[in-house]
């Protein structure tokens, strides 16, 4: 009745041995690093960095415990945070002698202490939150008046193409303010193109201006494509700042929406304020040019005559290159990039994907270029860079294009990417900014943790003197709670802040609750005559029920919190919900499983060590009262319950005789 089969003992074991795994690593701490990494797009960082560092640190003879390449750039770890900053000096020095100018960001950081056996398995610590780990806070304003302007010059531009595709003759179309003016010369033209725009252009408010031979027709952005314009600016500012700050290795960034406007960014483990603005500064700007290939026009450029029209960069080989100012696509018309190989010579290759407005402007200026190159420039704080300038083969329609040629596979997967996270939709600038230091989230840290343990010890001290044994069993079991869901959260990789560590403390309060419901289930059984055996059978399976409807109602709850909720409310969310699925398996079956051991293996049961109950047993002598009862008005023995109690029937009738005495 209460025996396990073996097959659970070993899932319980097996659960106690992976969560204490998965929890070791959170107990070692974390150690002062340095992080060397790419400032600009086309420059990589590999085993020659990685080389680099090395020497430079020992020439300077500044130790370290360790350096290591990953795809983010080089980290070293050290003993203390003054060592740290020595070497960080130098390195900054060493790779970036012109400040003005700096190819690397070398940025202070910390990283986990976990032994490498661990890490090897995965088992990796949770991250920390900006209140407990320290790091520095942005907030950006982006500029919705920007990304209007950037979609009325683009709508110029899809104008233009429209009108020479319907054959429509105009005498102009320009940008003024906000507001899309194209130009006429006749009422019936411009009639025809009103007609076209209403079929072609429904974001466009039209309306008709001038008279005589100029004749205008102004198109205005309606209110409802302006709110879908700034949100979508919004979103891509977003997705773009999150694909830039986890190339550079920034442990769970928090970027999230403030307002209609504004965007919060928060990097955890970032000390210095001047390197995180840079780390923000690496957003870049997608555009594509066409190669100013005039003869002699390169060498006049690098003598100082740049033409007019064009402006000189240098290729990714360090090869000067002479680009057109001219805006051919920018990166919002780019939808996917991806790393591929040529169908026809095998060739590693990025294939591009366009958007319908995208495609037709490519297919028209491949058409007219066939034989020249085309550039793809990233810009980076207002410095432009050429990704690459392919050579146009043939007229490219469909949205699909390819980049081949002189590249290696590992060149063409950091081309795509590049594209993929490439530009801004919006203009941004920062008008908030504020430092958390390592102390501080250290005494957060302390804080959480003291109030956990005292509120563990308070429950485990009332357990105890209330059920004894029973209470015994049920802190063993919130113990194991707590190590699940430290190992869960690690698991998964998931962030602690301090609203977190509240939600740690309010579950090992609702976690023993299920206890207190079994435990009292068996007393009450007891009290109802069954053997202590029946009654530790019955408690568990009876008292399941309750236990399951009140964790799925505060489960729903917390549900609701982490899909309507935000920030702090999310991190609480997250926490109280896993919280609930570990304290159910841990009161249910970690506690079955130990009181079985101890009673299960019993033949006969004379006594349960689960505290004081309130009844009154039969007069000594009679043929109800249990062996050792209590004479009559005596309390019953505190901390063992009698099992032998007489029929509820016999009792009645015995205290009734009790009475009459």
């Amino acid at each position: 009745m209460n025996r396990y089969p073996l097959w659970k003992y070993a899932t319980v074991v097996i659960a106690l041995v992976i969560g204490l795994l998965y929890t070791l690593p959170n107990f070692f701490g974390e150690s002062p690093a340095v992080q060397v990494s790419s400032a600009k797009a086309t420059l990589k960082v590999d085993t020659q960095t990685l080389a680099r560092v090395e020497s430079t640190l020992q020439a300077a003879a500044v130790g370290n415990d360790g350096l290591f390449l990953d795809p983010v750039g080089v980290k070293v770890r050290f003993h203390d945070t003054d060592t740290q900053l020595k070497a960080k000096d130098l390195l900054e020095k060493e790779f970036n002698p012109d400040p003005e100018n700096a190819q690397y960001v070398v940025a202070l950081n910390l990283l986990s202490s976990s032994p490498q056996w661990l890490t090897g398995m995965g088992a990796l610590p949770m991250y920390l939150g900006l209140d407990l780990r320290g790091g520095v806070h942005f907030l950006l304003q982006v500029d919705m008046k920007g990304a209007q302007t950037k979609r009325l010059d683009s709508l110029g531009a899809d104008l233009r193409t429209l009108m020479r595709d319907k054959n429509i003759r105009h005498a102009g179309i320009a940008r003024e303010g906000e507001r899309v003016v194209l130009r006429f010369r006749d009422a019936e033209t411009r009639e025809r193109a009103r007609k076209v725009l209403a079929d072609t252009q429904p974001d466009l408010q039209l309306a008709d201006q001038g008279q005589g031979e100029d004749l205008k027709l102004v198109g205005n952005l309606r209110p409802e494509a302006i709110k879908r314009l700034q949100d979508y600016a919004l979103k891509q500012n977003m997705t773009t700042l999150h694909n830039r700050i986890n190339e550079l290795g920034v442990a769970e960034p928090v970027i999230q929406q403030q307002g209609a406007d504004r965007i919060v960014v928060q990097l955890p483990g970032v000390q210095d304020t001047a390197k995180a603005k840079d780390i923000l500064g690496r957003t870049a700007t997608l555009e594509i040019r066409m190669v100013d290939d005039t003869p002699g026009a390169l060498e006049a450029a690098q003598a100082g005559e740049v033409p007019f029209g064009s402006e000189l960069y240098v290729e990714r080989g360090g090869n000067p290159l002479l680009v057109k100012k001219q805006v051919v696509l920018t990166g919002e018309r780019l939808t996917d990039a991806q790393p591929g190989f040529d169908n026809q010579t095998q060739e590693p290759a990025v294939h591009l994907t366009l958007d319908s407005a995208g495609a037709r402007i490519f297919k028209e200026v491949t058409r007219e270029n066939v034989g020249k190159r085309m550039a793809i420039l990233l810009i980076e704080k207002g410095k432009g860079e050429v990704v690459t300038a392919p050579v146009i083969r043939d007229e490219i329609g469909g949205g699909r294009v390819q980049i081949s040629g002189r590249m290696s596979t590992t060149e063409a997967n950091d081309t795509a990417l590049l594209l993929r996270a490439g530009s801004l939709a919006a203009p941004m600038e920062i008008i908030e900014e504020r430092t958390i230091g390592p102390s501080l989230g250290a005494d957060n840290i302390k804080k959480g943790f003291d109030s956990t343990l005292w509120g563990f010890a308070a429950i485990a001290v009332f357990m105890i003197a209330y059920y004894t044994l029973f209470g015994f069993v049920s802190v063993v079991a919130l113990s194991v709670n707590l190590l699940f869901l430290v190992a869960l959260l690690s698991m998964l990789q998931a962030t602690l802040t301090l609203p977190g560590i509240a939600a740690i403390a309010l579950t090992l309060g609702m976690a023993i609750d299920a206890n207190v419901l079994i435990n009292e289930r068996i007393r009450e059984e007891l009290r109802n005559g069954m053997t202590p055996a029946a009654a530790i059978s019955a408690g568990y399976e009876r008292a399941f029920a309750t236990i399951l409807d009140s964790n799925v109602t505060t489960l729903i709850a917390g549900i609701a919190l982490l899909i309507f909720g935000s920030g702090p409310v999310r991190g609480f969310a997250v926490v109280h919900c896993l919280g609930i699925l570990t304290s159910m398996f841990s009161a249910v079956v970690v506690s079955r499983a130990l009181v079985n051991l101890i009673y299960g293996g019993r033949r006969k049961i004379n006594s349960l060590a689960i505290g004081q109950v309130a009844w009154q047993a039969a007069a000594p002598g009679s043929a109800a009262a249990p062996a050792g009862a209590a004479a009559p008005g005596a309390p019953a023995a505190k901390g063992i319950l009698a099992a032998k109690g007489a029929r509820p029937t016999q009792l009645k009738a015995n205290l009734g005789a009790n009475k009459a005495k």
